[in-house]
């Protein structure tokens, strides 16, 4: 449970209708299992105890007998366990039924929470047997403790704050105002819903996408336990459809069909916590809901769920496509607007042979396909220097040819070294100076011959070293219009690669030879007419840096929770010290090169991680890095 992550399962027992005893074996049975799992939240069905299905026997003081001795053998089971559990159960209150669900943690009875919405049309006849929740919340004697009964009810764990949950049963999750939402908005992170929602054609679907956007629209986890088999078929068929989810993600899924299965994952408490924290419009109320407290031990969950490498990047083939189709738009409508709105009849790039500058020609000249205009008048401009390489500077002359743009060559070696003898810059002293005095001319010649030409200078830098500070300050760092500006740099490699994919056979080459060639700013001397500066030997890969900055500002979690992540995603490829030693990298040059990031170009926002000083990111240039560089540095790796 540490780092906000909770092991949480939802079960389906085996069951016979109107068969507590053997109902409660079958539910201590896999209470047992999940506690040897480490499971730490547990749901059952919706009146697991009994069966769903049991109809006008729920009228039988028989059967609600042995309901309550079955439910009392699952209370004192649970004493041994560190687990809370969530089982359904036919309660009678006052000479009427409610169906509840019954919270259970540590041989105590927590509370008991009723359903509201009950249905009664098609296949359903629930309010000929129950009777809808009280609107307020009850104290009830049960089994010997003073309990809650009603639904204005969370469970808050002591030991894990940003552990709270809230139930709903079944349809109380479908119908317009379900008390998901003011559970929600009382507190609770996440929801359990027990469940027999029996299958038809196309419900499943249907089920999975209310439960995927409910979590979303909640920010919260929702675990949802059906009913399986065993119940009745006279007239339904349940094959326990159980879902896990997280803030609009299925997390865990599983279907039941022969009953006795369990799904299991980890929510990540702490993160829908960050996320609400986030979002100013997420409501905050006080309506009278009783907090229940409880306890959990904490020690470190074991992970089982996935967590990508890339998070930026979909896993899926078809998605992915999307994806990159989606953004590539983005991307061009934002500049044809900037275009459009400085009347600028030319577009002028700096064409280095690299991804990032082969992403913003593609982005370009997309533009002027909307605007229907003549691609001549995007000019690119390769710059060779000290460093230039035949390779980079042969592709950027075939693409610019491959693409109709006008293609130009300026030399900026003479200009360079002029400047170094203007400043007193020792033609063989290799230091920042030598580089930056290079990236500083190229822009000075962008910049240019956009005035001379009446254009617009289009920026190249990415969102990866905008976070790194990889760019000259006034050089690389300043344009007219950042069209890569919220894109990271292991995302601007799928979206050429998606270019490439799509493209005509003289394009897609010279594209595919760009993917194959390494990162670098090119400004060393070439070693043997190769690249000498690899830009991920000098800072660490850009996978892991795009790893460490997605977590860090997208949900602000502490350095030891990204190392954590980053050993589950990256296992077998970066070892433990590896990750740390890029990890500080990333902390150290992150809050160092804040500056650069105060000042950008405009750009548009095509993901939830941007750094416009404008909208989504403010910090002040000279805060420190020291709480969260103490807390990397005794990472024991």
């Amino acid at each position: 449970m540490y780092d906000g992550f909770v092991k949480v399962g939802a079960a389906s027992p085996v069951l016979r209708v109107s068969d507590p005893a053997f109902n409660c074996d079958k539910i201590i049975e896999m209470m047992n299992d999940a506690s040897e799992k480490g499971v730490k939240l547990l749901v059952f069905p919706e009146l697991s105890v009994t069966g769903y299905t049991a109809q006008d026997l729920f009228f039988q003081k028989s059967l609600r007998k042995s309901a309550e001795s079955g439910l009392r053998r699952v209370v004192e089971a649970s004493s041994s366990l560190d687990i809370l559990i969530f089982v359904g159960y036919p309660f009678e209150y006052k000479g009427k039924l409610y169906n509840t669900a019954v919270a259970i943690k540590g041989g105590h009875v927590l509370a008991l929470i009723a359903k509201k919405n009950l249905p009664s049309y098609g296949e359903f006849y629930e309010t000929r047997w129950f009777t809808p929740s009280p609107e307020e919340n009850i104290e009830v004697d049960f089994f010997s403790d003073k309990v809650p009964f009603g639904r204005k009810i969370i469970l808050s764990c002591s030991s894990m704050p940003s552990l709270a949950v809230g139930a709903e049963i079944c349809e109380d999750l479908w119908v317009p105002d379900p008390p998901s939402v003011h559970l929600a908005e009382n507190g609770a992170t996440v929801i359990v819903n027990l469940s027999a929602s029996d299958e038809v054609i196309g419900k499943a679907e249907y089920r999975r996408n209310l439960i995927q956007s409910t979590s979303a629209r909640l920010v919260s986890g929702y675990i949802y336990a059906d009913a399986a088999y065993g119940e009745s078929t006279t007239d339904m068929v349940f094959i326990g459809s159980n879902l896990i989810a997280e803030n609009g993600s299925v997390i865990a899924s599983g279907t039941s069909f022969l009953g006795g299965d369990m799904v299991i994952s980890e929510l990540d408490t702490e993160k829908l916590v960050a996320e609400r924290a986030r979002m100013n419009t997420y409501p905050a109320s006080n309506d009278g809901y009783a907090v229940v407290p409880f306890s959990l031990e904490i020690s470190k969950t074991a992970l089982t769920r996935l967590f990508p490498r890339h998070p930026f990047v979909p896993d899926s083939d078809s998605e992915r496509a999307e994806r990159c189709r989606t953004i590539l738009s983005l991307q061009a409508l934002g500049l044809a607007r900037r275009l459009e709105a400085s009347r600028s009849s030319k577009a002028v790039i700096g064409l280095s042979g690299g991804l990032d500058s082969t992403l913003a020609l593609i982005v370009t000249v997309n533009a002027f396909l909307i605007l229907k205009r003549d691609l001549k008048d995007i000019i690119a401009v390769t710059m060779p220097c000290f460093g230039t390489t035949a390779r980079t500077k042969s592709n950027a002359q075939r693409l610019s040819e491959s693409l109709g743009v006008t293609f130009r060559t300026v030399d900026i070696t003479k200009s360079v070294l002029q400047h170094f003898d203007d400043i007193g810059q020792d033609r063989d002293d290799l230091s920042v100076t030598y580089e930056n005095s290079q990236a500083r001319e190229r822009t000075q010649v962008l910049m240019d011959i956009a005035n001379k030409t009446g254009g617009i200078v289009i920026g190249t830098g990415d969102l990866s070293e905008l976070a790194l500070g990889w760019a000259t300050y006034n050089g690389d760092h300043m344009s007219m219009y950042g069209v890569n500006s919220s894109i990271p740099k292991t995302l601007v490699r799928y979206l050429v690669r998606y270019t490439a994919d799509t493209s005509k056979k003289e394009e897609a080459d010279v594209l595919y030879d760009i993917l194959a060639t390494p990162v670098s700013p090119e400004l060393l001397p070439a070693k043997d007419g190769e690249i000498s500066q690899v830009t991920e030997d000098i800072v660490g890969p850009y996978e892991l840096h795009d790893f460490f900055l997605y977590y860090m500002v997208r949900f602000g979690f502490t350095p030891k929770k990204i190392f954590r992540l980053a050993e589950e995603a990256y296992k077998g490829e970066y070892a433990g010290e590896t990750i740390k030693k890029w990890l500080v990298v990333f902390i150290r040059r992150f809050f160092a090169q804040q500056f650069k990031r105060s000042c950008l170009p405009d750009g548009p926002k095509v993901g939830t991680v941007t750094f416009s000083p404008r909208s989504d990111w403010r910090m002040p240039s000279d805060a420190s890095a020291a709480a969260w560089l103490e807390e990397a540095e005794s990472i024991d790796a």
